[in-house]
């Protein structure tokens, strides 16, 4: 039983990290992507071109989405708090 409990509550933190995490990955995955297109069509083979728009879309996206990141983490470790009763033998 105390198994179950904790392989659930394992599972919900790696979907919990793997949703926090997607909008950062996607945005960045997304604009390298348009940067990798920009540069071979204009065949500019700058490596670090792409490292300032990254890092400025991840930290708007960062920003608009830290709301709602930290809504679902209090909600986590609320849950996490209240489960504690039934992990004590």
């Amino acid at each position: 039983m105390l198994e179950e409990k904790l392989i659930t509550l394992s599972v919900d933190m790696f979907k919990l990290i793997l949703l926090i995490s997607m909008p950062t990955l996607l945005v960045s995955m997304f604009v390298g992507l348009l940067i990798s297109i920009f540069q071979a069509t204009t065949q500019i083979n700058e490596m670090t071109l792409t490292f300032i728009p990254k890092i400025l879309s991840i930290m708007v996206v960062m920003v608009v989405s830290m709301p709602w990141m930290l809504r679902l983490m209090i909600e986590y470790t609320e849950s996490i708090f209240h489960m504690i009763p039934n992990f004590i033998f």
